[in-house]
């Protein structure tokens, strides 16, 4: 490999994940699952997002890590081997999938397949992040790291229980990692929290820049070569490794982390970038063609017509009969009925909301019908579900409900944090519990 292909810094999408946090979004029946790196967001997949993030920042060659027939062959159709994206895309052989049961594992077999040397930022394609490469790679050679986490700041409020924590020193070395502390062990481990509030400490964002030619190195030692072919995670087992044993592992802030591995992580990190608070998502997608509500409507959309007025959904918009908040995305051909209300909202392709629906802090996707007088609000339709509703019986979703791919809920449904699974006939009900799910129709009988 030429010195000029070492100095550039190559990308490694792990997508071998199977989305299980992520249902019913990862599935396109109930039981054939897509891969994380196709879930929709934003009118595009989210693999299509992370390889043009970090294309945007220099990276021209990527290697995917992926498992199984399925995810390897969902992701090879859309990506290819790069051409669309004008960059180079090479994948992991199938031998390799009885060890890429551990995303630390799963990187060093591929790293000793694809020959690397030089720098590689390793990321998984079921979050988005906002950072800047050039700042990594610096503060990377600037400590002399093995690896450079990029870490989120959070308060100890927002970290207790739910993420794992690193003990930094004063250079931003990593000295040891906690796992996800209960607050009375945060309180233990960072005496400032207990008195300052607003004190943020470094997570793990599940991104790293590696130097891969002494990663291949430490490989080779017994202990970890024979853990790599058991189960290894970056964050559980390789990192405190390394640490452990005093070798340079850095930490880097960058701006934000968007997790996409469940379905109110997934609509609050839609709702940001809606928003704009993701920078260099503000750079890929297309500029709002409103500015103040802050919106993008697709010009086909605007000159449809909805089958209850014939008027277009520019005029409705000019005489006020329907109601555009910020943070709207309307994709193509979609149809807009009369009193209709959008808020933080994204509409995917071919989408229908009928007339006197609401959709707030929602997502609706291609082909999805919401019916008259339907009241969307934090919940996430599939594409081609269709959510019958009247006005003498609307239906209600909220507080993180989902629908899956094709299913239809009959008119009078109402659903708090339910998920129903793709292609279930869901008759009108209520009362159903929060965090129930409804995978098959046996499922549905229990509560009709």
């Amino acid at each position: 490999m030429s010195t000029d292909r070492n100095r550039e810094t190559v990308g490694i999408l792990l997508a071998g994940g199977r989305g299980e946090r992520a249902k019913p979004i990862t599935l396109k029946s109930p039981d054939h699952i897509r891969s994380k790196a196709l879930i929709p967001f934003a009118g595009r997949r989210l693999v299509e997002w992370v390889v043009d993030a970090c294309r945007e920042q220099g990276i021209r060659r990527f290697y995917v890590v992926t498992h199984g027939l399925e995810n390897r062959t969902q992701i090879k159709l859309l990506l290819g081997h790069g051409e669309r994206y004008g960059v180079d895309i090479t994948y992991s052989r199938s031998r390799f999938d009885r060890y890429n049961v551990g995303s630390a594992g799963a990187t060093l077999h591929n790293l000793e397949q694809w020959d690397l040397q030089g720098r590689a930022l390793v990321l998984p394609v079921d979050s988005l992040f906002d950072f800047d490469l050039g700042a990594m790679e610096a503060a990377h050679a600037g400590h002399g790291a093995l690896v450079t986490v990029a870490a989120v700041r959070r308060t100890a409020e927002e970290i207790a229980g739910k993420y794992g924590v690193m003990r930094t020193d004063d250079d931003g070395l990593v000295q040891g990692f906690v796992e996800k502390p209960d607050p009375a062990r945060l309180g233990e481990l960072f005496p400032r929290t207990t008195v300052d509030p607003e004190v943020t400490l470094p997570t793990n964002a599940g991104m790293y820049l590696v130097d891969c030619a002494r990663l291949r190195l430490l490989a080779r030692e017994p202990e970890l070569f024979r853990q790599s072919y058991q189960r290894l995670d970056w964050g559980q087992d390789l990192l405190p490794w390394l640490a452990a044993r005093g070798l340079p592992v850095a930490a880097h802030s960058i701006g934000r982390l968007g997790d996409l591995g469940n379905v109110p992580d997934y609509l609050h990190t839609l709702g940001l970038v809606l928003d704009g608070a993701y920078e260099q998502m503000n750079r890929l997608m297309a500029r709002p063609d409103v500015a103040s509500p802050r919106c993008w409507i697709h010009e086909s959309s605007l000159r449809t017509k909805d089958d209850v007025t014939g008027t277009t959904l520019a005029q409705k918009i000019d005489e006020g009969s329907v109601v555009i908040g910020p943070g709207v995305r309307i994709g193509r051909e979609v149809e807009i009925g009369p009193g209709v209300r959008l808020d933080h909202a994204d509409i995917g392709d071919g989408a229908e909301v009928r007339e006197g629906a609401a959709v707030v802090r929602s997502a609706v996707g291609e082909s999805a019908v919401v019916g008259a007088y339907a009241e969307i609000e934090d919940s996430y339709i599939g594409p081609m579900a269709e959510v019958c509703s009247e006005r003498t019986r609307p239906a209600r979703l909220e507080r993180y409900s989902a629908i899956g791919d094709g299913a239809m809920l009959w008119p009078g449904s109402r659903f708090c944090g339910v998920t129903i699974y793709p292609r279930l006939r869901v008759p009108a009900m209520t009362g159903v519990p929060a965090e129930t799910e409804l995978r098959s129709a046996d499922d549905i009988l229990n509560w009709v």
